[in-house]
């Protein structure tokens, strides 16, 4: 990989070396496959851009042609955030036709979904949605658009790997998953990342800003552009750390907080539970539960709630009972656990909170949605 392609995260005068995603890696293996097939001999380095406007120039390994067929990896380079696919190859197989269509698909060590809940259908390869836009979309820019291509994924160090992963649990079975939303890998060195995001709080505070909305990922940046229409400059990234980055912003006197995420992260709050990695806490079966018997759902509801594994799952049952004014409970619980949260502060500031789905629908807010977003807009 290029040394000047990636900057680093900076705490206590120690750089802390960012990396690349298994999606990025799929993504660079398959347009390099796809550029060797149309030119017929081999390449060995490959430049693409990530979601994030990140351009990388990645190494290629194990490169090979076969007619209208070619193979080649590319090596996971997780940064100073090193997890289970660190060092990995992550291989892409791209076959030549007159289909005029892009058909992927995973192979040997990509795991295979086999429960509801992440995203994805079931049967289908665990591939997520922005990693199968840009696999496809690098395919597609390089073999034009007349020609077709069946793509398929494969790391064959992928079923070991993955046992050292969360995919079992989320019924993600045989391998790993391709995923990333941004191409990048943060290093989570938590003092590191928590100063980074800090820094970025003072910035806006001292560009005048006093109103700001917090989101755990790229998920809640995008809810809050295209579904809310409201300026990016507001938005923040909390990641796990929504205590720390609440208690900064009322340090740094911003007057007015939004939480806005998906109810896998947020339900934890109306737990009271302030950093929300699941190495520290979880419950949100417990407190979905926890709130429809309050409002009265039936006990056979509770039970499938229960059961689920993923929030996602969860969300579903909840929708198909009818029961989705959960949604805004947990809304105004999360107000109410930041509200004791704060409440030796002077002059606490207004938090709201609000709720959405993967599909970027809104799912509840603690008061009127309106009446929140005019808030920001004032």
């Amino acid at each position: 990989m290029s040394q000047q392609t990636l900057d680093s995260v900076w705490h206590h005068g120690r750089a802390y070396r960012k990396g690349y995603t298994t999606g990025s890696c799929a993504t660079a293996a398959a347009r390099v496959a796809a550029l060797m097939v149309l030119r017929q001999h081999l390449i060995r380095q490959v430049s693409i851009v990530t979601p994030s406007g990140v351009t990388l120039c990645l190494n290629v390994e194990q490169p090979h042609i076969a007619g209208q067929q070619a193979v080649a990896a590319i090596r996971k380079d997780g940064g100073d955030d090193v997890d289970a696919t660190h060092g990995m190859l992550i291989f892409a197989r791209v076959t030549l036709n007159d289909s005029g269509e892009i058909a992927l698909r995973g192979g040997d060590g990509v795991g295979t979904v086999t429960r509801q809940g992440v995203g994805l259908p079931v049967g289908s390869a665990a591939i997520n949605r922005t990693p199968r836009q840009t696999i496809e979309a690098a395919v597609r820019e390089v073999i034009g658009p007349g020609r077709g291509a069946e793509v398929e994924i494969f790391a064959p160090e992928g079923q070991e790997r993955a046992k050292k992963t969360y995919n079992a649990r989320l019924g993600i079975e045989g391998g790993i998953s391709i995923i990333g939303t941004t191409g990048i890998v943060t290093p989570m060195s938590e003092e590191s990342w928590k100063r980074s995001l800090a820094i970025e709080l003072e910035m806006k505070r001292a560009a005048g800003l006093d109103r700001i909305i917090l989101v755990p990922g790229n998920h809640g940046e995008r809810f809050v552009r295209e579904q809310l229409q409201l300026d990016g400059d507001m938005v923040v990234t909390m990641s796990n750390f929504v205590g720390y980055m609440i208690e900064e912003a009322v340090r740094l006197g911003f007057q007015h907080i939004v939480l806005i995420g998906h109810p896998g992260k947020l339900v934890k709050v109306a737990a009271g539970i302030f950093h929300t990695h699941s190495h520290i806490a979880d419950g949100r079966m417990e407190t979905l539960v926890a709130h429809l018997a309050l409002m009265g759902a039936p006990r056979a509801l509770l039970l499938a709630v229960s059961e689920c594994t993923t929030t996602e799952a969860a969300l579903e049952v909840i929708d198909a009972g009818g029961w989705q004014a959960v949604y805004t409970r947990l809304a105004q619980r999360i107000c109410l656990r930041v509200g004791e949260m704060l409440r030796y502060t002077r002059q606490p500031p207004r938090c709201d909170a609000v709720l959405f789905s993967f599909d970027s629908q809104l799912l509840g807010s603690n008061r009127p949605l309106a009446d929140i977003v005019g808030a920001l807009r004032c």
